[in-house]
């Protein structure tokens, strides 16, 4: 098993850039190569598998725990020739750092350094960095490198780090940017005919069989446990999955798949209902206040969304599926767009994010289980609810069943927003946090 994680000095000195590049050059080799990422980013993970042709696997210490993301990365690294995991803000930050889930996960470290406006103070970050922990550096890639020369000044400031290439400043790869992040895969930010070339770039100017070298993986690591039960007792998961809602952990899926679900994918933006064979709905995250209007202008759908909700069949909605059920969403000019109306209160646009990891602990029965029952997850949005939480979303049904903390343990507002057996909530749950969270929301489907 190989394994390597691709690493920065700070967030934006290019990691995701090299390590699609990585990723593109290691499949043109003609390697299979299974990516993965640390934290709870959808974003980068979604553009990984648009390169690899493999879901990528997000590695989140603090929301699934150390033996779960063991079991995660040697269950899937074991299936391909090697992986590569996309690290998060700069290698030390925070409490489960990059360098942390290599320490974990025991692999080696590849550190991007943005060479732009540096040349010879680029051996003292570097000494910096190797000499920080007893962490091993496979090695140093340079991104925005000016010239050979240029190049060469950097190079030769570093000493008992080997370097193993850079990226030219001039490369002609962008991915395009928007108020949540990167662009998202599934609107194609980058043609094949440009991840030809960013491969080719980093063919000839980063040593690609250096990394496959380095990229070796703890024996202990290799021997871990990856098994996951499964149930033949089968249901019809209908999924929406669309350029408006893309956010889900595919690890999430795999354990609904695990515990008997059939996944069905359909579109809020083009399909006029939800698939008549299906037993239950899942709508995940997104970027739905960018295709208000058309999401807006379907209105079969909403009417059928609305219709399933109000006939108490199983739907589960997290973030971006929230405001899809919701009265209407307000976008950044205020302007209204009506959505299902499932739940009685707006949602509106607003310039800053809120974001953080939560732990979310049921205050009573649904899809996700019985009362006292605990998951972890993240918020990461740029909306916010109009009316008061409590008052608005017990005016259709049985008000909030989440309890709140974050990752310090300090108690934040209810959430779970439920109608009959419509769940919905601001937080992406990760199923990894709870080893009984799939089987618990099979049984409830079978029952409903």
């Amino acid at each position: 098993m190989k394994g390597i994680i691709i690493a920065g000095t700070h967030s934006g000195c290019g990691k995701t850039t090299v390590t699609l590049g990585i990723l593109a050059a290691l499949k043109k080799k003609g390697f299979k190569v299974q990516p993965f990422k640390a934290g709870p980013d959808f974003i980068d993970a979604g553009l990984h598998g648009t390169v690899v042709g493999l879901p990528s696997r997000n590695l989140d210490q603090w929301m699934c725990g150390r033996d779960y993301v063991i079991n995660s990365f040697t269950r899937h690294a074991a299936q391909a020739d090697i992986a590569v995991i996309e690290g998060v803000m700069g290698l030390y930050d925070g409490d489960f750092s990059p360098a942390s889930l290599a320490s974990l996960l025991q692999v080696k470290v590849i550190l991007v350094v943005d060479g732009y406006g540096m040349a010879e103070s680029a051996g003292a970050v570097v000494r910096g960095f190797a000499e920080f922990s007893d962490l091993s550096l496979a090695g140093v890639i340079f991104n925005r490198v000016a010239s050979e020369s240029h190049y060469k000044r950097l190079k030769d400031s570093v000493r008992d780090v080997p370097v193993l290439g850079y990226l030219p400043r001039d490369i002609d790869f962008e991915i395009p940017h928007r108020h949540l992040g990167l662009t998202i895969a599934e609107e194609k930010p980058f043609s094949g005919e440009k991840l030809g070339r960013l491969a080719d770039v980093v063919i000839k100017y980063i040593d690609v069989d250096a990394i496959i070298r380095n990229a070796e993986v703890g024996e202990q690591i290799q021997k871990a446990s990856n098994v996951h039960p499964g149930d033949s007792t089968r249901f019809k998961l209908a999924l929406a999955y669309d350029k408006a809602f893309s956010f889900y952990y595919e690890d999430n899926l795999d354990m609904l798949r695990d515990a008997g679900a059939e996944i069905v994918r359909f579109s809020l933006l083009a399909d006029k209902e939800v698939p008549l064979s299906a037993d239950a709905v899942y709508i995940g995250g997104g970027y739905p206040e960018i295709h208000a209007e058309a999401l807006s202008g379907n209105s079969p759908m909403l009417s059928s969304i609305r219709a399933w909700a109000d006939a108490g069949k199983p739907l589960y909605a997290e973030c971006g599926g929230l405001m899809y059920l919701s009265k209407g969403i307000r976008d950044f000019d205020n302007k209204l767009f009506g959505m299902a109306g499932v739940f009685p209160f707006e949602t509106r646009m607003m310039r800053k994010p809120r974001l953080g990891y939560r732990e979310i602990v049921l205050k009573g029965d649904c899809i996700l289980g019985s009362k006292g029952e605990k998951y972890r997850g993240h918020e990461f949005h740029y909306s916010e609810i109009l009316e008061d939480r409590d008052q608005g979303s017990g005016v259709r049904g049985q008000g909030n069943v989440y309890s709140v903390t974050n990752a310090s343990g300090n108690l934040l507002s209810d959430e779970g927003f439920k109608y009959k057996d419509t769940l919905a909530s601001y937080v992406h749950i990760h199923f990894g946090s709870n080893e009984r969270g799939a089987g618990y929301f099979a049984d409830f489907v079978r029952r409903n």
